[in-house]
């Protein structure tokens, strides 16, 4: 298969991501431009301190998971690469921000699960590559701290919301859901214990929000099934290790009419790089040739819209949101990140 097949190599108690990203080298000039362009741009708008943000100095925490990952997907590491000192500070930032709790992020963030997931998958990975013993451990005590906090924030159905369920009043929500999932899968995949009952939970209550046809809506109490959350979900499947059952075919099946290549391809409605984030996700993990074709298309229209700084302006998150996500849906093919491997 030309689709880069990653793997985990376990050498002692180090987990280390082998790639192959030949194909990668092959990928159209356009798209190398724009992923050099994106990523020379995170890099200028990491501020001193380690961290990125949203607009108006938001969601600090969930913009540096986001940003870092984008920068590991090129290859570099805190130690090696082009963007080693930017993902060294972006660590240190999150690393900073852990409470002892275990919570990673602001108590005072209405939307804290947000970056508590998306840090739990970039210092995941980092882990699984960190070669300084002392800094190793100090990435699994905060990780394993970070997993406990998850598990006491679920709700009683099984979801979680934008904050703990005790913070907010048992509220939970798909696409939080989604971040919480994935970043408790990241983190047992580099050997951080997660108790299965959590992620059983988790994939009950994606499969209650789950409409006959398919679409996950944005909650077990309804609001309707919703493209970008179902897509969300098939990737949190995906990474819950569930690939088969008839559920998740009715859930690609209503992504294929609703994503790509159905209607809504070629227009953006709400929530599209969000979308495509995930979906770009089930994509690589599918057929290489879907895959092949996926990314030409998308790959375009992401491209068009690049400005000249390198950023993407769409969305009212701000460009640090929409570059970070664009610059790792072109970068997936490379392979460096194990969570988005099949």
């Amino acid at each position: 298969m030309r689709r880069v097949l990653a793997f985990l190599l376990i050498t002692g108690c180090v987990l280390l991501p082998v790639t192959d990203s030949a194909f990668a080298k092959t990928r159209d000039p356009k798209l190398q431009k724009a992923i050099t362009n994106a990523l020379q741009y995170l890099a200028r708008e990491q501020r001193r301190q380690g961290y990125w943000e949203a607009n108006g100095g938001q969601y600090r925490v969930a913009m540096t998971a986001l940003a870092g990952n984008a920068l590991l997907s090129e290859g570099s590491t805190t130690t090696r690469g082009k963007y080693a000192k930017n993902i060294k500070n972006a660590v240190d930032y999150l690393l900073e921000m852990s409470q002892q709790n275990g919570l990673i992020g602001y108590k005072n963030d209405y939307h804290y699960t947000y970056g508590h997931g998306y840090s739990m998958v970039f210092l995941s990975q980092v882990y699984g590559e960190e070669e300084d013993s002392l800094r190793r451990e100090e990435l699994k005590k905060v990780l394993m701290k970070a997993v406990e906090f998850c598990a006491g924030a679920q709700t009683t159905r099984g979801g979680w919301g934008y904050v703990s369920a005790k913070d907010g009043n048992d509220f939970d929500e798909g696409s939080t859901c989604i971040t919480q999932v994935q970043g408790l899968r990241a983190c047992r995949n580099a050997g951080i214990p997660v108790d299965k009952k959590i992620i059983d939970r988790a994939k009950k209550y994606i499969a209650d929000c789950t409409t006959p046809e398919g679409g996950v809506q944005y909650s077990i109490r309804g609001g309707g099934a919703r493209p970008a959350i179902t897509a969300a979900a098939c990737a949190a499947l995906f990474n819950a290790g569930e690939f088969d059952s008839d559920q998740l075919k009715n859930m690609l099946e209503f992504c294929r009419k609703n994503i790509w290549p159905g209607g809504n391809s070629r227009s953006y409605f709400g929530h599209w790089h969000y979308a495509h984030f995930y979906y770009a996700q089930v994509m690589y993990r599918g057929e290489s040739k879907d895959w092949d074709k996926y990314i030409k298309d998308i790959g375009q229209q992401i491209i068009r819209k690049q400005s000249a700084s390198g950023a993407w302006l769409e969305g009212h998150v701000g460009p640090v949101y929409t570059t970070a996500i664009n610059a790792t849906i072109l970068q997936l093919d490379n392979g460096y990140l194990p969570i988005y491997q099949k």
